[in-house]
This record gives C-alpha cells, sequence and structure tokens, in this order.
C-alpha cells in the first residue's frame, strides 16, 4: 500500500475516532488496518498514536503529520475533481446519503435510470433517517430535507416544501369537519417524530387567507418516526396530521384522505429540499445525478399535483 493511502487510512482513523469505523468505510478488518498504521509508523520513523486496549491519543508528531495529512488529501481530491470535469461523460464511484422515505420512493427509480444510463458509474447509496456527516463519512452528495446548518458544504435547493393538514374520512367523520385551527388542535393527532425533528405544531393564518400567523400545538397519543406508519395510522382514523407533500406516495383521494382548513395561510416553515456536497466534490459525476433527480421530480415536483388544485389552497 503506497505512503498516500496510508495517511488517508491514519486520517479516517482520526476522524472516526475508532479503527473499527474506519476499517469499515474500506471494506477492512481491524488487524489489516492496524498494521497499516504499524507500517506507516515504520516507514516515517515517528509513533503517530498512543494506543489502549480501548482508545487512542494522537502523539505530537501525530497532530503535527495529522494537520499536513488533510492538505494533502485535500489537494489530491481537487485534483480528482479538476481532471472529472474534463470528462465527457460521467464515471467512477458516487457516494450517496439519504433519509429513507426519500430515498425509497424517489432516489431509487433515479438510481436505476441513472447506473442504465451510465454503466461504468459505481453507486452506494447509504438510507438513514440520522443525519450523517458528509465529509467524516466520506460521502460525495447528500439530500437534506428541512433547514440547513452545515455553513462548510454546498446546497442546491431541488423542491421547496409544502404541507397540508390531513385527515381520513372516517376520521371526519366521526369527529366533523374543524372549522377553525382551534377547533383542529382539540382532535387528536398522529405526530412525526423522530430523533430531534419532531412536527407537532403547525403554523397558520389566525383566519382565513389572514396576514397574521400563529402557532398551533398538536396533540395525540400516537408518535411514529416512520412516513408510510404516519400515513396508515391516518387513514384508519387514529388522528390527523401535518404532511409534507413529497411524503405523499399518491393521490390523496387514493389514499382516502381530505385536507383541512385549506382556506387558512399554512406556513412552509422555510424549509426545502437540498442536495448537498462538499465544494470540493462537484465533479460532472455529481452534477449529473443532481440534474438527473431535478429532471425526474419536475419544477414545481410532482408530488404537488397528489392534492387538486393545491397551488391555490393554504392562502
Amino acid at each position: 500500500m503506497s505512503l498516500t493511502n496510508q495517511l488517508s487510512l491514519f486520517l479516517d482513523v482520526v476522524q472516526q475516532g475508532s479503527f473499527t469505523k474506519a476499517a469499515a468505510l474500506h471494506d477492512m478488518d481491524n488487524s489489516s488496518l492496524s498494521k497499516q498504521i504499524k507500517k506507516l509508523e515504520s516507514s516515517l520513523g515517528v509513533q503517530l498514536l498512543n494506543r489502549s486496549t480501548r482508545s487512542f491519543s494522537l502523539t505530537s508528531a501525530g497532530e503535527n503529520i495529522l494537520e499536513q495529512t488533510h492538505v494533502l488529501i485535500d489537494t489530491l481530491e481537487q485534483i480528482k475533481s479538476i481532471a472529472d470535469s474534463y470528462q465527457s461523460e460521467a464515471k467512477g464511484m458516487l457516494r450517496i446519503t439519504s433519509s429513507i422515505f426519500f430515498g425509497q420512493q424517489y432516489l431509487q427509480p433515479v438510481i436505476s435510470r441513472f447506473m442504465k444510463k451510465y454503466p461504468n458509474v459505481k453507486i452506494t447509496h447509504s438510507l438513514d433517517d440520522k443525519k450523517t456527516d458528509i465529509i467524516s463519512d466520506h460521502f460525495d452528495l447528500a439530500f437534506r430535507i428541512g433547514k440547513l446548518s452545515e455553513s462548510n458544504l454546498i446546497a442546491k435547493k431541488i423542491a421547496n416544501t409544502r404541507f397540508a393538514l390531513v385527515a381520513s374520512k372516517e376520521f371526519i367523520k366521526q369527529h366533523g369537519r374543524p372549522a377553525t385551527p382551534q377547533e383542529l388542535i382539540t382532535l387528536p393527532a398522529v405526530i412525526y417524530s423522530n430523533g430531534d425533528v419532531s412536527l407537532d405544531q403547525f403554523r397558520l393564518s389566525e383566519v382565513p387567507h389572514g396576514q397574521q400567523l400563529k402557532n398551533y400545538k398538536m396533540k395525540g397519543n400516537y408518535k411514529v418516526s416512520d412516513v408510510r406508519s404516519l400515513i396508515d395510522a391516518v387513514k384508519d382514523g387514529l388522528g390527523y396530521t401535518l404532511i409534507d407533500l413529497f411524503n405523499l406516495e399518491r393521490p390523496i383521494d387514493q389514499l382516502q384522505l381530505e385536507p383541512l382548513l385549506t382556506d387558512y395561510v399554512l406556513s412552509t416553515m422555510d424549509t426545502g429540499i437540498y442536495a448537498v456536497y462538499p465544494h470540493r466534490k462537484k465533479t460532472l459525476l455529481v452534477s449529473e445525478f443532481i440534474k438527473t433527480v431535478q429532471e425526474y421530480i419536475g419544477t414545481p415536483p410532482f408530488w404537488e399535483k397528489y392534492i387538486p388544485d393545491y397551488k391555490n389552497l393554504y392562502k
């Protein structure tokens, strides 16, 4: 293994904080990775890590060499990105991360189409509702939903997020159709809750077509982290819910759901759907994949048609 590759492994061990996690990134076992780090130390003639049975720490030499390793790896990746930008066809490895539902519902069809178009492309797709660290986990591209916070990453908005308050016909028959937000929040809700994300409130105008918006707290006995389970629960009449339209797998009438309070203004909460990538990763491969996703979902995205005349609702 080359010195550059060994230094890259050393960087991964430190960034991951674990030999096990770093080895998993490269499909290696711990012993093989450990041998490479020892060979690196032998080649450089200095000890880089102080090891114990459960942890490690950087030596002074390790800290200085780690700093320069960052520079080296970044430079090599920039060189590769420059070379990639001159390619006439997308090729190579693309590592993508996304939430589970968005990945299954929207990215998988795109991946199938993309790999048929570009047979020399290899794709690894990690579906996880927990937000990953794109840089330390070596992803080329992530799809984020909500508000962005990673200032050191580049983001391209691929769709606006649009919301609706929905309930089943059975629920409306049992509880009546609420005429005001105050009436609605007295009824049971099904709430999406996953980690630090909880859609347990909505922002709605105080009067129909009004300008002043107010936060309303939802009350419900059922919280769930899976979108499909949430929709099933609403279909079963357990409660109403606030849902982002991209979570609707098909038209709302096929789901036996109805929108509520559509003459009130419903806030989008300044959220969106974004393609996010490190600046150095903007290769032809990344650009072409983002373009393919955009073409697939459309502008505006096709799921906005799942609620009839949605463009004139919640205004």
